[in-house]
């Protein structure tokens, strides 16, 4: 029998993770034929079949799933031993990273120094969408490590908390001077699906207010430029509008809610390459700034 190498693991444990040649082709920055001819010189070796179709996806065969299960401990261990063995100076392969516009902007510029700095070799691919398409992603093994609002609870996830961020009340100077927040003024907001929403939602309730409007944007850099032109107002993360405040190009207009928005960063639990995981610890250990003394209205 010719020999298996690490690379024809590799490719089985990616196209099992992904379910498409496609998908591990491209996580494994190769073509589609050659992963197709890595999963033939194997299959050939071996004598039996490792994948069959499902729908869209490729699943593994019974014998396929054993094969992966029994070599992927022993696959992670060399390479783990190897890194360990460098200080994780030699370590390389692209992380794919999803996060929440809120907490990109809070905590992600530090961590992508850091990495940049410490793991030169490790390519970070980064996008920005809501929650629950992050859950999404990660779940279905197009993210590997994601920055979410949480918290957030699933069998097929390990989180760590990484901080949470105060909300306040803002509007431009001249609609707060205006006198009229309430049945003139247009709310702004995250969508239904954002703690934003909920925090805004329930605020309202509480003051007796029922706005003229209340519209939804997915973008929170949007909304700090609406609310700043004076075209209503918003619950906002402290963190992103710090500035505005200081400046006086957005004021407070009500107290500041008693929630805050908790962030977590997240991957799945069957997780095992070194490099996420190494990656995913120094997560766990960011904290999200917050101002030491929390200023009422």
């Amino acid at each position: 029998m010719k020999r298996i190498a690490l690379f024809h693991l590799e490719t089985l444990m990616w196209i099992d993770r992904l379910g498409t040649f496609a998908g591990a082709a491209q996580r494994l920055n190769t073509t589609q034929p050659a992963i197709s001819a890595r999963v033939r010189e194997i299959e050939e070796q071996l004598g039996v079949p490792l994948f069959q179709r499902d729908g869209r996806r490729m699943v593994l065969t019974a014998r396929g799933r054993r094969l992966v299960q029994d070599c992927e401990p022993l696959r992670q261990g060399l390479e783990r031993a190897l890194l360990d063995a460098s200080d994780f100076a030699g370590a390389t392969g692209t992380v794919r990273i999803g996060s929440g516009e809120i907490a990109a902007a809070s905590c992600l510029p530090d961590f992508i120094g850091a990495i940049e700095r410490e793991r030169p070799g490790v390519t970070l691919e980064i996008e920005l969408d809501l929650t629950a398409r992050l859950l999404q992603q990660l779940l279905a093994g197009t993210r590997d490590i994601v920055f979410l609002a949480g918290p957030v609870a699933s069998p097929g996830l390990r989180t760590a908390p990484i901080g949470s961020v105060e909300l306040v009340w803002a509007a431009s100077p001249a609609t707060a001077a205006s006198g009229k927040f309430g049945a003139a003024v247009p709310v702004w907001s995250l969508p239904d699906h954002s703690p934003l929403h909920r925090v805004t939602l329930s605020t309202l309730e509480e003051q007796g207010i029922t706005p003229r409007a209340l519209h939804t944007c997915n973008n929170v850099r949007m909304l700090i430029e609406i609310v700043a032109r004076g075209r209503g107002a918003a619950v906002l993360p402290e963190t992103m509008v710090r500035d505005e405040l200081a400046r006086g190009t957005l004021v407070e207009v009500l107290p500041r809610p008693a929630h805050h928005v908790h962030f977590e960063a997240a991957i799945r639990t069957r997780e095992r390459e070194p490099v996420i995981l190494d990656l995913f610890e120094r997560a766990a250990r960011l904290s999200i700034e917050t101002l030491p003394h929390p200023r009422s209205f």
